[in-house]
């Protein structure tokens, strides 16, 4: 069963599209990531999911049928910009957006000092909001997100403002329920939080679809022209401009872009006449590689 599904969709603001006939299908049970740099249309898109937009033409569908308000309740999301009321206290907070997806408090009320102890904020449960850092804000909106125990889970920069010990924290309860069968999105500039924790993704960039699919067959599609060298010796190949574009020199390791028309066994023979090789490896592209690469030729290709 697809967790969520996108046919389609479109919206615009008079002139502007800021998405265009986007389509994906997410698994559930899956860890999905929505990429896109600034302005590429990623919350609009989860707004569209939301409702708190209504997309011009297009279909969302939530756990195979259409959208609705009964859907939704089944959906937490956790927007990039905050949605706490300040003068409102900790534990009222969480009870409080507990109750509108339906939950009552009094059946509330233990999880919600159990996630606050988990994400030791249970001494400032009967603070102010406004009286919390910005990272205890963001583990406090994030406990507002899960407290009903949603099957899919949105989360839009969700490591903004948390140290690596809370990010950590955050990333173990993400995976955790996920393994209760969770669906999880997350839109992050982080790729390789992305790259680690996402089985699929979809990048757009100015609201059109780029990639979509599964991490490792769209890193296939991408083959290394990269190699990582440890060597011992002299490396004048690396002056050999039929073999080498470019390169990061540090002493007795490099870096290596190959030139085109080339392949690594050609460099790998050059090098072994020249100096003694103690590491020769074919890097994958990263995931932040696969991004800039893309949206530089997407950019490239809207300037023709």
């Amino acid at each position: 069963m697809a967790a969520l599904e996108l046919i389609d969709v479109s919206k615009s603001y008079a002139e502007v599209h800021a998405v265009r006939n986007l389509s994906f299908s997410i698994a559930e049970g899956a860890v999905f990531g929505l990429l896109g740099p600034n302005g590429a249309g990623k919350t609009t898109t989860i707004r569209m999911v939301m409702q708190i937009i209504i997309p011009d033409s297009g279909q969302v569908r939530v756990f195979d049928q259409n959208n609705s308000m009964k859907q939704r309740d089944r959906i937490g999301y956790m927007p990039e910009e905050r949605g706490l009321y300040k003068k409102m206290r900790v534990l009222d907070t969480i009870l409080f957006f507990a109750e509108i997806k339906g939950r009552k408090a009094k059946e509330t009320k233990a999880p919600a000092q159990q996630w606050l102890e988990r994400f030791d904020l249970i001494d400032w449960r009967d603070k102010k909001v406004e009286d919390l850092s910005r990272g205890m804000q963001q583990k406090l909106q994030f406990i507002c997100t899960i407290i009903h125990q949603p099957r899919l889970i949105i989360l839009d920069e969700p490591f903004t403002g948390l140290d690596p010990i809370n990010t950590t924290l955050l990333k173990d309860v993400m995976l955790e329920l996920r393994q209760n069968g969770a669906t999880i999105i997350f839109s992050t500039h982080l790729m390789e939080q992305v790259e680690k924790l996402c089985e699929s993704i979809c990048l757009i960039n100015k609201g059109v679809k780029i990639l979509s699919g599964h991490l490792k067959e769209i890193k296939a599609q991408f083959k290394s022209s990269r190699i990582r060298l440890r060597y011992d010796g002299k490396a004048d190949f690396l002056k050999d401009t039929s073999l080498v574009a470019n390169f990061d020199d540090y002493g007795q390791y490099v870096e290596i872009e190959l030139a085109e028309k080339t392949t690594p066994d050609r460099l790998l023979e050059k090098a072994i006449r020249q100096v003694s090789v103690q590491h020769f490896e074919i890097t994958e592209p990263s995931l932040n590689e696969i991004f800039i690469r893309s949206v530089k030729e997407t950019k490239q290709e809207g300037g023709k």
